[in-house]
């Protein structure tokens, strides 16, 4: 939530890696092409690089998704005309926000709307980098450095989005530098040094305004590196070496951008706002012999990331870190071995600079079979005499990961695919707090609101939330689907059939519009449908998917407060809306500096109607996090997430006769009971 920076750096594993640049057959729904982005910069900087026009930033070039209908029919028939190429750009021209449409088979622009609402959009790494760097030739910051004692070549600085505090007048594009110290640690972010903020104009690039308006401790370096390599005793236990080995290969195969695995087959693009954007998802039907959809496409839209300490330098921390900073943007190169098992597949991907020029991302997707010793069904029959009956099967999944660190945090996120029908999505929270420098060194000392906890001497973590939405396209079977809801309903024995006294059922009711659709969980028990109303099994059921959330957290600010208007999408942990091409962005299209009057809950206050329609599910999974000693100084993984399961969309159990995977006998291996 605070500066994504990135440094290109190739990095080469030499066993497995795949880098798709091309391939026979290019689908649709492909992400831009290194050619594709030097073709639409070409275009754009034809049109705008004259002297009327002469100061042009690319902002942002991502896949124009082309209409729904078209590929649909594209995929029945390869044979026809696949929709035209079409490349979405948002430019800065001439400090305007422009949304143009780049028809590539066409070779020209065949849209350009100027903007002129509220909010701006994404960061490019090159305005971060350079806003950060101004203050280093400031003679009044370099005078607030030396009076603290510090060393200015320790001090690194990193850009801040403002939000909106209610403010009537519209902000120009502006950031806030705020500076760490290193000297003795490369855990910058618990160094921070307090009190100094620089303002910055993102279009002039120079300082607008300066303060220091105290001199607040700058926290110890002692203990903070968490590099291996700086780790002196005493040290924890040890484990012994754990392999995974596909002698045979991996079981999944991979064209272009097309993932076929098991009875799983789906299509997997980058975005550089939304990160992985999994597309198509269809699953085998043995019975039917056939794939059926699941899910026409599934991203991250947003991640709001609230923090809720007030002081002058902390209240405006209120982080739209998709929409702001992009969480694909923020995609790192996957470490192979520790962020990925040595099974995994590695794919890249490629973004576009400030200039609109290609840029590679290596490994920033890794693709592997987990194979975690848990168990997908099983049972042991007792009950027949003197024979005794046990089945199991082994768990075996594939995952797609990507890892994004926007600042200080890192987000592992996994979609994962499971043989029973199921698509399991895990986003995992590590990396480094977000402290404040303060004055205290013992919690008895604290007899004022601090909006944290004391972890270190003169470091407080602040208390914050995290709320990532999820854009879910269901497809169940058919674009026509419904969103049940089917409550748990406690019922009294009003007669004397049975000696009990209550029992709960099943009431189900299908939501007929968005309102009805809209659901805060932890309220009550209840299964969460969206169904194909126009196909039932043999037995008469509709067919369907069913949302089974993880932890359940939701917004604590009040309604009226700003960075909650901003952030009105996080409200409800499940909203329904009809399919439109141009919802997508949960927090609008614009969140640095938004207001909330784009978001999906503006959209969704039209109250559309919803039953048997291309409907989208929205989910909002949280956390709120109180921060431990055990956080301090980096955190260990803390997981949540949310999978979409099979109900009543298969006739019966469609892992039934799944055999278990071959045994891989390892050399100088002795264990009696193995098979």
């Amino acid at each position: 939530m605070a500066l994504c920076s990135k440094n290109f750096l190739f990095f080469l594993f030499s066993t497995l890696s795949f880098m798709p640049f091309s391939h026979q057959l290019q689908h649709p729904l492909d992400s831009l092409t290194p050619n594709e982005f030097i073709q639409v910069q070409a275009i754009v900087n034809q049109s705008y690089l004259t002297p009327n026009h002469n100061v042009l930033t690319f902002q942002y070039i991502g896949l124009q998704e082309p209409d729904k209908q078209a590929v649909i029919s594209w995929l029945e028939n390869y044979s026809t005309s696949p929709p035209p190429r079409q490349a979405m750009v948002i430019a800065r021209v001439n400090h305007e926000t422009h949304e143009i449409i780049v028809d590539l088979s066409r070779n020209r622009i065949i849209s350009d709307q100027i903007y002129d609402g509220y909010g701006y959009p994404l960061l490019t790494f090159e305005e971060q980098k350079a806003a950060s760097q101004l203050p280093f030739k400031y003679a009044p910051f370099l005078a607030s450095i030396s009076r603290r004692g510090l060393k200015i070549e320790e001090v690194v600085c990193g850009s801040f989005t403002i939000g909106w505090h209610g403010e009537k007048k519209k902000n120009a594009r502006i950031v806030k530098v705020m500076c760490y110290y290193l000297d003795g640690t490369v855990n910058l972010y618990m160094r921070p040094i307090e009190a100094i903020t620089v303002m910055v104009d993102l279009e002039e690039m120079k300082i607008i305004q300066f303060q220091d308006r105290a001199m607040i401790p700058v926290p110890k370096a002692a203990g903070t590196d968490y590099r291996e390599s700086k780790q002196r005793a005493p040290f924890g236990p040890q484990l012994k070496g754990i392999a995974f080995a596909q002698p045979d290969g991996p079981s999944f195969t991979i064209d272009g951008n097309r993932v076929r695995w098991a009875n799983w087959d789906f299509h997997l693009s980058f975005d550089a706002r939304a990160g992985p954007i999994i597309s198509l998802a269809s699953i085998y039907d043995t019975e039917k012999q056939k794939f059926r959809r699941v899910m026409y496409r599934g991203f991250v839209s947003e991640l709001f990331v609230p923090y809720m300490d007030l002081t002058e330098e902390w209240y405006y921390r209120t982080f739209f870190d998709a929409g702001e900073y992009g969480y694909g943007l923020c995609a790192v190169p996957l470490e192979p071995l520790r962020d990925c098992p040595a099974n995994a597949v590695f794919m890249g991907a490629f973004v576009a600079g400030q200039d609109g020029m290609p840029i590679e991302m290596p490994n920033v997707f890794c693709i592997f079979e987990r194979n975690a010793g848990d168990v997908m069904w099983r049972h042991t029959e007792t009950m027949i005499p003197e024979v005794l009956v046990t089945e199991v099967r082994p768990e075996v999944s594939l995952v797609v990961r990507m890892i994004s660190t926007v600042g200080n945090y890192d987000y592992i996120n996994d979609w994962e695919f499971k043989q029973i029908g199921s698509i399991k999505v895990t986003v995992g929270l590590s990396g480094l707090l977000e402290v404040r420098g303060s004055k205290y060194t013992h919690k008895d000392q604290i007899h004022e609101e601090v909006y944290s906890t004391l972890l270190a001497e003169n470091t407080v973590g602040a208390h914050h939330d995290h709320f990532l939405t999820y854009y879910l396209d269901l497809d169940v079977d058919g674009e026509s689907n419904s969103f049940v809801k089917s409550k748990l309903q406690t019922t009294r024995v009003n007669d004397r059939k049975s000696p009990r006294k209550s029992y709960w059922k099943v009431v189900s009711e299908t939501a007929k519009t968005e309102a009805d659709a809209r659901i805060k969980l932890g309220l009550e028990s209840a299964d969460l449908l969206v169904v194909n109303p126009n196909k039932k099994t043999r037995m008469g059921n509709l067919v369907g998917y069913r949302l089974i959330p993880g932890s359940v957290a939701g917004p604590l600010l009040t309604d009226d407060d700003y960075p909650q208007i901003r952030g009105a999408f996080t409200k409800y942990n499940v909203w329904v809306t009809p399919y439109n091409k141009s919802e997508k962005w949960a927090g609008g299209l614009y969140a640095d500096q938004s207001r909330g009057d784009d978001t999906l809950a503006t959209w969704s206050s039209r109250n559309r109607r919803i039953e048997n329609k291309d409907i989208v599910l929205w989910y909002t999974l949280g956390f709120h996090h109180v921060p431990y000693q055990e956080d301090f100084p980096l955190m260990p993984t803390i997981s949540t997430g949310f999978e979409l399961r099979p109900a009543n969309f298969f006739e019966y159990n469609p892992v039934l006769k799944v055999k278990a995977s071959n045994y891989v006998r390892w050399p100088n291996c002795s264990i009696s009971s193995f098979p």
